[in-house]
Order: structure tokens, then C-alpha cells, then sequence
């Protein structure tokens, strides 16, 4: 049975990006075994990725030692570092393999772990770079396929959670924060989608995490709201998100994790876009639903965004 190894630690989105590759690898050698290296904070997505067999948690602290290395027992036919990060090329730098290849941007000294692998000239969006290095050891995809999908515990406490809450139907979900404050949209106009979608029956849930960045953001929206929507910041992990996510019928997002796990989900995700490009970050093969201003978020019209929500709770 042929082993492989997948380094990816971090982040959540670039996580959920990263998983195709395992798929492409299934798809290659069905009978095959991959382990997976994750930082724990984002082992929820990949324990919920079906072509997955073994999830590892490994967090690279200040003072390595290297006893705080990963081992494994046995040999690999390939490793794959998709990070290009000194703290992913540890997580095979001890592995037994034929091969050990890395995504193509590697930084840090990564370089001396693994085989770079160049992307396809057609291969412009992130997730089909990952691919690439899959296809490069025999994995096969012609489109990618995420195979993510929610735990059923995590589904029964994500239902029960609308259910405290009066959600029940069609419902959006809607992240205003992101990881840098200039990829995050102006709240009032979050507060105007939210408004307008509430006044077409379709109440929203706030999601986020705990840090404050991520509170205040909400509750800027919150409070520009005639019709408040439901906060669940912070009462969701990993995993209860991967369930929420699956049981809404739409999200709206920017540049952050959510809304790649809504496209990996096949949820109609509708992203925000500035100061990266949609055509190589946007949630995987839903561009179309993408709102980008090359100036700033705060230009993107909050009855546009309105708009492409509105067809895509229709099925378009």
C-alpha cells in the first residue's frame, strides 16, 4: 500500500486549499495511505476531509529541539511540504521517502527539504498550484475536489445552536472580519446586506473568532443593524464551523478562511476582494460571485454584493 505525507500547517484557509492535493493523491493510488501534518488549531479541516487517513498535530516551538520533530515508523513513497515554510519543511524533514517535493514559493531555508515543483502555465489559482505538487508524485485531478464534509456530533451541536436561536430554513452566513484590517469590508455596508436580506426573510449569522480584532468588527455591524442577526463568534471550533457552514444557503465573506470552507462545501460563497486577486485566491471556481475594487473594499456597493447574494439563494 503506497504511503504518502502532507505538511500543511497553517492557516485555515490555506488549509482548505490544500486539500484537493490529498484527494488528487487518492484519485492516483486509491488503495493509498496519507498522513497528514497540521498544527492543531486547524486539524478540524483536515480530520473532516474524507481522503485523509491520518491526522497529525505538530506545533514547531521557539526552542526546537530534535526530539520535537516528527518521526514515522514507516517509509513513505512521497512527502509533500504545501507550505514552503522552514516549520513545514520539519514536518517531513524525518520522514523516509522516495521523494520529497514542496509547493513552489519556498522561503525559509524550506528549500533544503524538498524538490521544488513549478506550477502549470494554466494553473492560476492556489489550490490547482497545490495540485500540481500532487500531480507530480502521481496524483491525478483534472478539476479540483476537496471531499470535505461535516462530522455528524458536530452537525447535532451546529443544529442545535440555530435552534436556541430561532434559525431554522434558509439562512446566510456572514464573516466581517479577516486577518488584516484592510481585507475587511466597511461594516455599515455589512449592516445593509444584512438589512435587506432580513427584509427578504433570510436571517444572517455572524461568525468569527475569539480575538478582539474579529469582536469589534461584529459588533460594528451589529449595531449599524435595524434587524440584528444572530452572533455565534466564538462558539463555533473548527469542525462546528465546517457543520454551520454546510446547513446555510449562502455565505459572504472576504479573503479569509470561511469562505474557502463554503466553497469546498459547494456553498455559494460570495467573496470581497482589494488587495489580493480574486483569480488567484477566490473561493475555488465560484469568481463569478466575487466582488473586487483594485482601489479599496470600502468602493464595492453593498446593493451589488445584495445582488449576487439574491441569485445565489435563487440557485443562480
Amino acid at each position: 500500500m503506497p504511503r504518502f505525507l502532507i505538511s500543511r500547517l497553517s492557516a485555515l484557509g490555506d488549509t482548505v486549499c490544500s486539500l484537493p492535493a490529498a484527494v488528487a493523491l487518492k484519485k492516483g493510488f486509491p488503495d493509498c495511505h496519507i498522513t497528514w501534518v497540521v498544527d492543531p488549531r486547524f486539524a478540524g479541516i483536515v480530520e473532516c476531509c474524507e481522503a485523509v487517513d491520518e491526522v497529525l498535530k505538530f506545533k514547531p516551538k521557539l526552542k526546537l529541539s530534535l526530539s520535537s520533530i516528527p518521526t514515522y515508523p514507516e517509509p513513505f513513497e512521497a512527502a509533500l511540504d504545501l507550505q514552503g515554510l522552514l516549520k513545514s519543511a520539519l514536518g517531513i524533514a524525518r520522514a523516509k521517502a522516495n521523494r520529497k517535493v514542496g509547493y513552489h514559493w519556498q522561503r525559509e531555508g524550506s528549500w533544503l527539504f524538498s524538490g521544488r515543483i513549478l506550477p502549470d502555465p494554466t494553473s492560476f489559482h492556489v489550490v490547482d498550484q497545490y495540485v500540481d505538487v500532487a500531480r507530480a508524485v502521481g496524483g491525478q485531478m483534472d478539476r479540483a475536489e476537496f471531499m470535505l464534509s461535516p462530522k455528524g456530533d458536530d452537525l447535532d451541536s451546529v443544529r442545535n445552536k440555530l435552534a436556541e436561536n430561532n434559525i431554522r430554513g434558509l439562512f446566510a452566513v456572514i464573516n466581517a472580519g479577516a486577518g488584516w484590517a484592510t481585507k475587511r469590508w466597511v461594516p455599515a455596508s455589512f449592516s445593509s446586506v444584512i438589512d435587506q436580506l432580513a427584509q427578504d426573510g433570510v436571517p444572517s449569522v455572524l461568525i468569527g473568532g475569539k480575538a478582539e480584532a474579529d469582536q469589534l468588527a461584529a459588533s460594528e455591524v451589529i449595531s449599524g443593524c435595524l434587524s440584528k442577526p444572530i452572533s455565534l463568534l466564538g462558539q463555533t471550533n473548527v469542525r462546528e464551523l465546517v457543520a454551520l457552514i454546510s446547513e446555510c444557503a449562502v455565505h459572504l465573506g472576504g479573503d479569509t478562511g470561511s469562505t474557502h470552507v463554503a466553497a469546498a462545501l459547494n456553498k455559494p460563497a460570495v467573496g470581497l476582494y482589494s488587495i489580493t486577486k480574486p483569480e488567484r485566491s477566490c473561493p475555488y471556481g465560484q469568481i463569478d460571485r466575487c466582488h473586487y475594487h483594485p482601489d479599496s473594499l470600502a468602493m464595492i456597493r453593498p446593493e451589488d454584493v445584495l445582488e449576487t447574494m439574491r441569485k445565489a439563494l435563487n440557485g443562480n
